[in-house]
């Protein structure tokens, strides 16, 4: 008994896409569902090992895979090139967002009316746009994510709580791009919330982030500050 987990493939067109489950088997019936949305490198042991966190909170995790069965960059240039496509056209990675919730629903150890999501850096875009498409899901959280618009979601209305947890000294999301993501959010009627941490750069959960001279660093304080205050997110969005 514990934490059990397995790959599920899934497919979009020719594209074979893997994710990796991870639910506690000492907790009986369908849960809560959260999706895990990885950064730009793609699906890796970090957000695997999210998944598996989730699950010992008695969830079950979900971690996503938008690039496609053991595509993994291994340096930055790599990582640009996979992430350039979906961040060109956001049609793409909202397709396959929505293809997770769906793979995610069908899961027999969830309960298909109670899915969330969460995702860091890249996968924090990713969650957003999710929520911004207006799909039913419960709430969508960003961990140092990135903020800007699709430009293909103005008007619709934004079912989905969020919880934006963020570090102030994020290069990739200066405050002039925080503000108009505010303004935005105001334009959906979202219920949103923005938590900020002082001091904190972009991949603040990340341990492996140690390029401050490029805005990239962990910090352990707002790592566990951020992933108390998904917790509590997440606790209000599936009561």
């Amino acid at each position: 008994m514990g934490i059990q987990t397995r790959q599920v493939e899934y497919r979009d067109g020719d594209t074979v896409l893997e994710a990796h489950v991870a639910w506690d088997d000492a907790v009986s019936g369908p849960r809560p569902g959260v999706l895990v949305s990885h950064a730009w490198a793609g699906r890796s042991d970090f957000e695997d090992r999210k998944a598996e966190r989730l699950a010992e909170l008695g969830y079950a995790g979900f971690a996503l895979d938008l690039y496609g069965k053991g595509v993994l960059g291994k340096n930055n240039d790599e990582n640009a090139k996979l992430m350039k496509p979906f961040i060109d056209d956001r049609r793409i990675l909202q397709r396959r967002m929505k293809l997770a919730l769906e793979q995610i629903r069908g899961q027999k150890e969830v309960d298909s009316n109670r899915v969330a999501a969460i995702g860091f850096c890249f996968g924090g875009l990713c969650v957003l746009d999710l929520a911004r498409t207006g799909a039913d899901v419960r709430g969508v959280v960003s961990f140092h994510g990135l903020l800007g618009a699709p430009g293909n979601t103005e008007g619709k209305h934004m079912k989905a709580r969020a919880l934006v947890l963020h570090g102030w000294n994020d290069p990739m999301a200066p405050p002039e791009q925080v503000l108009e993501f505010a303004k935005e959010m105001a334009a959906l009627r979202a219920d949103w919330q923005l938590h900020a941490y002082g001091n904190a750069m972009h991949a603040f959960t990340n341990p492996q982030a140690n390029a401050p001279d490029h805005g990239l660093l962990y910090d352990a304080t707002a790592d566990r500050r951020s992933w108390d205050s998904m917790w509590l997110f997440l606790n209000e969005a599936f009561a």
